[in-house]
């Protein structure tokens, strides 16, 4: 066998996003991938469509199709003006019909593009390069072609691992739990234009971030609402001058990013090793299904990959085709929001925030649309809109934050936008501070007063309950002053070290002076007075 002397990685990805839309794609019963459908009993979301009763007959989910086109105008995507559904066949004990609706010969949408942002050394995105901040030394960016992303609908689910007794009945084997089947499925899938298993994962971060954003999917990986299946094999370049492909291998069903950085590095590694054992090389036929192996940290084969043939694709008979006009397509796009990385990009370029607060702040959809609100209600409230950016994302990523972790458990994580302030109070705090009338630590004390109304009113005004609390500063020189002398008669070493130049020891003397004033002083103010009543002002 000839000595490998390189190996290229080459990897496509077909990603299965449930859409959070209220029903089915074909049926009129809740869908699982819905809030409110969260957490049903197994076997509850069905009706005789979902389980294929005689005589059942599907209705397309219009919101269905109106969410696929805007994520595929997102993705940069030629959106079909004629679109047909077909029936995918296959027998599994998760599939009542024994095929699944689908779209074979003509997909809603084509040839997009998604453009990843610059990666650094470490496998992250690089928001500073991103913003244009600095120079990095990231890999450059890359070009991902869509092939083609369309609509079906999900399969159940099996529970092979099912308690010895289930919703009071004794179980000896596996459950089929048909919750899932019906649920409106968007497939993406890319041409084989990735190199690197960074470049999958930063890819699918950005899939999910865009899909969240545009609201068409709530993107919970732990429930499995994205799902994704790269395709990986490696050309590799002999000794003798020769390059030979590996048969392609198929990873199933990852639902996290760990997953699918772990899965395609493993294959990387393996892939030339099983080539050396049996030689085989990539053909039609050759392509194999594996599962991944979270906790051993390998793959493991499944199946040989079934061919487009294999599913005897055809049109289905019960579905009128999707006729889509310019007005209707007009209208989706008009709900095309600015998508993340544009956002965070113009909040470190416009708005001057540091690029990675800016990352922060796109990273979830609610948050970012909260800054948003806020920003526009700063600066309604007075307060200057060179500054109002930062302002308000040091509120929202300091107190808001703050706050926010504390109520995070195992099974949720809370955000700044969960609390109960609302954005009009946040810029109330803000106006309030960025006036002189409001100290840091009273700033932060009122936000966590008003979340959840702090036993207020929950539209309370933060001024009326600072004042309440007397927060609020009081602009009396003289009693600054009072307070200002009597700090430095009691803390003479410290005094002298300020007069002697010696700076560090002004921080003791507006602490103390902070502590006795109560609230009532602001920290800039009371340091320019101490400065100036020791000769350094």
């Amino acid at each position: 066998m000839p000595e490998i002397v390189s190996t290229q990685l080459i990897v496509g990805l077909e990603v299965h996003v449930e859409l959070s839309t209220r029903s089915k794609m074909f049926a009129p019963v809740a869908s699982l991938a819905h809030p409110s459908g969260y957490d049903a009993p197994p076997n509850t979301l069905i009706d005789p469509v979902v389980l294929a009763l005689p005589g059942a007959l599907p209705v397309m989910n219009r919101a269905a199709v109106e969410l696929s086109a805007m994520v595929g105008l997102a993705l940069g995507c030629r959106v079909a003006p004629r679109s047909v559904w077909d029936r995918k066949s296959y027998f599994y004990p998760d599939l009542p019909k024994n095929y699944q609706i689908s779209q074979f010969q003509l997909p809603l949408c084509t040839q997009g593009v998604l453009e990843l942002p610059p990666i650094t050394a470490q496998g992250k995105i690089d928001y500073e390069a991103l913003a244009g901040e600095a120079a990095s030394d990231s890999a450059p960016s890359t070009r991902i072609r869509i092939i083609r992303a369309h609509l079906e609908e999900d399969a159940g689910k099996l529970m092979h691992e099912a308690p010895a007794e289930w919703e009071g009945l004794a179980v000896a084997g596996s459950i089929a739990d048909y919750n899932r089947a019906g649920t409106p499925l968007l497939e993406i899938v890319t041409e084989p234009d990735f190199t690197s298993a960074d470049q999958v994962v930063v890819f699918c971060q950005v899939l999910r971030n865009i899909c969240r954003f545009l609201g068409a999917s709530e993107g919970v990986m732990q429930r499995g609402h994205i799902r994704f299946e790269p395709n990986i094999n490696c050309r590799l370049g002999l000794a003798d001058g020769r390059s030979v492909d590996t048969p392609v291998v198929e990873i199933k069903n990852l639902n996290s990013f760990r997953s699918v950085k772990g899965a395609i590095e493993h294959e990387l590694r393996e892939q030339p090793r099983r080539w050396l054992a049996d030689g085989l090389e990539r053909r039609p036929g050759s392509k194999t299904t594996r599962g991944w192996d979270d906790q051993a940290g390998v793959t493991f084969l499944q199946r040989e990959k079934e061919e487009a043939h294999d599913y005897r694709y055809f049109p289905d008979p019960d579905l009128v085709p999707v006729e889509i006009d310019a007005e209707w397509l007009a209208r989706v796009a008009a709900r095309v929001t600015e998508l993340p990385l544009d956002r965070c990009k113009r909040y470190a370029r416009t708005l001057g925030l540091p690029a990675r607060d800016a990352a922060t702040l796109t990273e979830e959809r609610d948050v970012c649309l909260f800054f948003e609100s806020t920003l526009a209600a700063a600066v309604a409230q007075g307060v200057d809109a060179d500054r109002a950016g930062r302002l308000v994302a040091n509120a929202l990523l300091q107190s808001g934050a703050k706050r926010a972790n504390e109520r995070t458990t195992m099974d949720r994580q809370a955000l700044v936008s969960d609390l109960g302030i609302t954005p009009a109070q946040v810029a109330g705090i803000i106006s309030l501070r960025d006036s002189g009338r409001l100290n840091s630590t009273s700033a932060d004390d009122l936000f966590g007063a008003l979340c959840d109304g702090g036993g207020q009113d929950p539209g309370a005004d933060p001024e009326c309950v600072a004042a309440a609390r007397g927060w609020l500063i009081v602009r009396d020189d003289g009693a600054l002053d009072t307070w200002c002398d009597k700090v430095i008669a009691g803390n003479a070493k410290a005094a002298d070290d300020v007069r002697a130049g010696k700076l560090q020891a002004l921080g003791r003397l507006v602490g103390e002076t902070m502590k006795l004033a109560g609230g009532a002083a602001d920290a800039k103010s009371v340091r320019e007075t101490l400065l100036k009543k020791l000769g350094q002002g």
